[in-house]
């Protein structure tokens, strides 16, 4: 395979089995793997590229042994990890990708994203989103000691599992007009995102040209993996855990 696409893992010291089956997909890809992508969201949280926690040091190392095997590993901030930077992916092998992306995947474009902007419908997180990406915010709450960042972390984790179980599903969805206007924008005709946590191939019409619209799914039970073969092949597929 050229490449494989993941995100949406939340990797948690709360929950050891979920890193321990990444380290071992990460294990298990060929040889011939050019490329990772990550589209966000593969911790559950980010405070810095300071924390000293052994979580961060742990898939750090997992990441490097695939960089040092020649794969080139991409990442781009989720709304979880947004506060991820360039020291931490230095020491884990990654290149930052910004969010929106667009790549030429088996000579073709495809545009990348996490997929959060897309939820257009949400404007309670919309607006948490603009807050919290300022880059004064940001900058101030980098500031904070470690176990100020780690409260935080905390509440807001709290702040989103409540959210999520008061708003509609639809609203927690991508808003049709957004996507529409994504392939628009770019000028392509597949799009990669993560985010909503429902895997699927959708098949769209934009202004009379065919698209399709790839969504990853989270590691929560099972991995999904969107494999690209050299020939331009795509297979969307789910992992067990245990067989990872």
């Amino acid at each position: 395979m050229t490449c494989v696409f993941i995100s949406d893992l939340h990797l948690d010291e709360a929950e050891p089995a979920r890193t321990a089956a990444f380290e071992a997909f990460l294990a298990s890809l060929p040889d011939e793997l050019r490329r990772l992508y990550i589209l966000g969201d593969l911790f559950e949280s980010w405070i810095g590229d300071d924390d000293d926690a052994e979580l961060p040091a742990r898939v750090a190392r997992a990441l490097r042994v695939l960089a040092e095997r020649g794969v080139r590993i991409a990442f781009m901030a989720g709304n979880r990890d947004f506060a991820l930077g360039p020291a931490y992916a230095e020491r884990a092998g990654m290149e930052l990708l910004g969010d929106p992306a667009v790549i030429d995947l088996a000579g073709a474009p495809a545009l990348l994203m996490h997929g959060d902007t897309l939820c257009t419908d949400d404007t309670a997180y919309q607006a948490f989103r603009a807050q919290v990406r300022d880059p004064a915010w940001l900058a101030g709450m980098l500031a904070q000691p470690l176990a100020v960042r780690r409260a935080f972390a905390a509440r807001a984790r709290e702040g989103s599992r409540a959210h999520t179980a008061g708003a509609g599903e639809t609203i927690m969805d991508v808003n049709a007009g957004a996507v529409a206007d994504a392939f628009r924008r770019h000028d392509v005709d597949l799009l990669i995102h993560g985010h909503t946590h429902r895997p699927a191939v959708h098949h769209d019409e934009v202004d009379g040209r065919p698209c399709r619209r790839i969504v990853l799914g989270d590691w929560y039970d099972q991995g999904t993996v969107l494999q690209v073969d050299d020939d331009g092949r795509m297979r969307l597929a789910r992992i067990d855990h245990a067989s990872a």
